[in-house]
C-alpha cells in the first residue's frame, strides 16, 4: 500500500472500496491479508483512515508467513480495528495466523486488553499442541516465517500446496526459482488479487514456467508457442481456439 511502485492498490483504492461496501449494506468491513503482507506502518495508516470513512465494525484478518503479522495486529489495534483473528499458540505462526496467546499478553494493560486469562489459553494451547502432533505427517516442512513472501505474495494457504505440489514435481530444491516466477507472473497478469481461484492461475503458470524453463519475455514472445495451464486459459475468460492468444490476452492485462 505504501510502495511507490505500486499504484494500483493505494490508500484512496481502499478507501473507496470500503466506502462502496458500506454504502451497499454491509454491516461489517472485513480486511483480508491472506499472505499477510500488511506491514506495521501500513496497517496504522489503513485502519485509521478506514475509522474516519465508514462507521461499521472493521476486522482484521492476516496470516502470519512473514512473522512480522503480530507487530501489524497491534498497530491495527492502537489505529482502531473492531476485531483481529489469531490462532492458538499452538496451531500459529507461519502461514497460520499470528499466536493468540502472545497477542493478548502484549496488550496486557493496554485500553483494548482484551482480558483473556493467559493460564486458560496457556492450557488450551497445550491440548492443541497433542492434537497437533498427531497430524505432524500431513505439516508443510516449513520451520519459519521468511520475508520471501514480500517477493512471492503467495496467501498463506497457498505456499504450503504449492510447495508440495513443487515437491511432487520433482523441482522443490528450485523453490528460489518458484518464488521468483510467481512474482513474475503476478506481474505478468497485471498485479491480480490472489486468492481462490486466481492464486491457483498464478501458480499453475510459475510451476509450468519453472518446469519448463520459460522466462517472462519467452511469455510474450508472440512467435513462441506456449500449451498454457488450463486454468490459465479458463481464468482469460475467452472461448478462443488458441491457448497462445488466450494467455497472451491475460499477460498484455496490466496495470
Amino acid at each position: 500500500m505504501l510502495d511507490p511502485t505500486r499504484c494500483k492498490y493505494d490508500l484512496k483504492y481502499y478507501l473507496s472500496l470500503a466506502k462502496q461496501l458500506e454504502a451497499a449494506g454491509a454491516h461489517v468491513l472485513a480486511v483480508k491479508d491472506m499472505a499477510g503482507l500488511l506491514r506495521p506502518r501500513a496497517a496504522s495508516q489503513l485502519f485509521r483512515a478506514l475509522k474516519q470513512e465508514i462507521s461499521i465494525p472493521i476486522a482484521f484478518h492476516t496470516h502470519d508467513t512473514s512473522g512480522l503479522a503480530a507487530a501489524s495486529i497491534l498497530a491495527a489495534v492502537d489505529a482502531g480495528v473492531d476485531a483481529v483473528d489469531a490462532a492458538m499458540d499452538a496451531m500459529s505462526g507461519t502461514t497460520s495466523q499470528p499466536p493468540l496467546g502472545s497477542v493478548c499478553a502484549a496488550l496486557q494493560g493496554h485500553d483494548r486488553d482484551p482480558g483473556l486469562d493467559q493460564d486458560i489459553l496457556n492450557q488450551m494451547s497445550r491440548y492443541w499442541e497433542q492434537v497437533r502432533r498427531q497430524y505432524s505427517g500431513f505439516e508443510a516442512d516449513i520451520k519459519s516465517g521468511t520475508a520471501e513472501v514480500y517477493l512471492h505474495e503467495m496467501p498463506g494457504g497457498q505456499y504450503t500446496n504449492l510447495r508440495q505440489q513443487a515437491k511432487s514435481l520433482g523441482i522443490e530444491e528450485k523453490w528460489d526459482q518458484v518464488a521468483h516466477a510467481y512474482a513474475d507472473v503476478n506481474r505478468l497478469f497485471g498485479d491480480i488479487v490472489k486468492v481462490t481461484p486466481t492464486s491457483k492461475v498464478v501458480g499453475d503458470m510459475a510451476l509450468m514456467m519453472v518446469t519448463t524453463g520459460l522466462t517472462p519475455q519467452d511469455v510474450l514472445d508472440p512467435q513462441r508457442e506456449i500449451a498454457f495451464p488450463d486454468s490459465v486459459v479458463h481464468y482469460s475468460g475467452a472461448n478462443w481456439d488458441s491457448r497462445r492468444a488466450a494467455g497472451r490476452r491475460i499477460c498484455h492485462a496490466r496495470c
